[in-house]
């Protein structure tokens, strides 16, 4: 039986608490641009993510621990840990983190939504034989338009202060799609075990770095960045990390990627709701393209491939 098939039939009995979850995720990493927001206020951004790594990688270490799994430990799989975690958390993690002491959360969540459209462009640039489905450039064209909108109308008004950590926002969205590409070398081990050695290896590259440029000991962060740094290591990290291994198995992996457009409405409405943010009509605009580029990234092609 294929593993599709197998998807649907676990999923099946429970699509209710599947889709749940699903919801569940897509409010946990929505909400992480808030809990950043309200983190960077008094905490220093590679303190704050130095922190949020080593958390999450404690948690996940723990939950391994108690299912009996076994982290490996030969230095090929660590060097591979080590290029995830620059892709996955050191690097995207650290611009965001930077980005949103300027940007609001709910910006953050649009241009971070459009990870799908940079996978489709890389996994394009790398296999440029492949003929993708249309739908599928509509949605590139769609996302880069949204970007460019909520870019670019800052850019022609003068308002340069607010390009360049949108555009690091963007970057970071970029190395999100790369680990993507490159998370497919950790297809033979249980997912909880390249999420945990990232987050792992994270924290040694964050934790010295950190302390030379933060002296975090001189630091006197306020309680609610406290809280954010808490929520976000636990729930948008640890926490969403399981939910989403659970969803591969159960709704498969072409039902879990919904997880990339819901989570940008989820964003932007948790930052109207609890920061009081607003955004501009072209931000409107630029939302509605980028939901439309991501749900057609997302869409299953219509191309009839061989079966494996």
């Amino acid at each position: 039986m294929s593993t599709q098939a197998l998807d649907t039939q676990a999923a099946t009995p429970n699509r209710t608490t599947e889709i749940a979850l699903l919801l569940a995720l897509a409010t946990l990493w929505g909400g992480s641009y808030t809990f950043i927001k309200i983190g960077v206020e008094t905490i220093p951004p590679l303190t704050l993510i130095a922190a949020r790594t080593l958390i999450a990688g404690g948690v996940l270490f723990a939950v391994i621990r108690w299912r009996g799994l076994r982290l490996p430990r030969d230095f090929a799989a660590w060097r591979r840990f080590m290029t995830q975690a620059c892709l996955n958390s050191v690097v995207p993690f650290t611009l965001i983190a930077w980005a949103e002491r300027s940007v609001d959360a709910g910006l953050a969540s649009i241009l971070n939504g459009t990870t799908p459209v940079f996978v489709f462009l890389i996994s394009l640039a790398l296999f440029p034989g492949r003929r993708p489905d249309w739908r599928k450039g509509l949605g590139v064209l769609a996302g880069l338009a949204g970007i460019g909108l909520i870019v670019g109308v800052d850019a022609l008004s003068g308002l340069g202060h607010a390009v360049v950590p949108q555009l690091a926002i963007v970057a970071a969205t970029i190395a999100y799609a790369c680990a993507a590409l490159f998370g497919r070398h950790f297809s033979d081990m249980d997912p909880l075990l390249p999420a945990a050695g990232s987050m792992l290896t994270g924290t040694a590259l964050l934790i010295p770095a950190a302390l030379v440029v933060d002296r975090p000991w001189t630091l006197s962060p306020a309680a609610d960045s406290l809280l954010a740094l808490l929520a976000l290591a636990v729930f948008s990290t640890a926490l969403a990390f399981a939910i989403y291994f659970r969803l591969i198995r159960t709704l498969g992996s072409v039902g879990t990627t919904a997880v990339s457009y819901l989570r940008v409405p989820i964003g932007v409405a948790i930052g109207l709701v609890f920061l009081g943010e607003r955004l501009g009509p072209t931000a409107w605009i630029g939302l509605g393209l980028v939901l439309l580029g991501v749900m057609a990234m997302t869409l299953p092609e219509k191309s009839a491939a061989s079966p494996r």
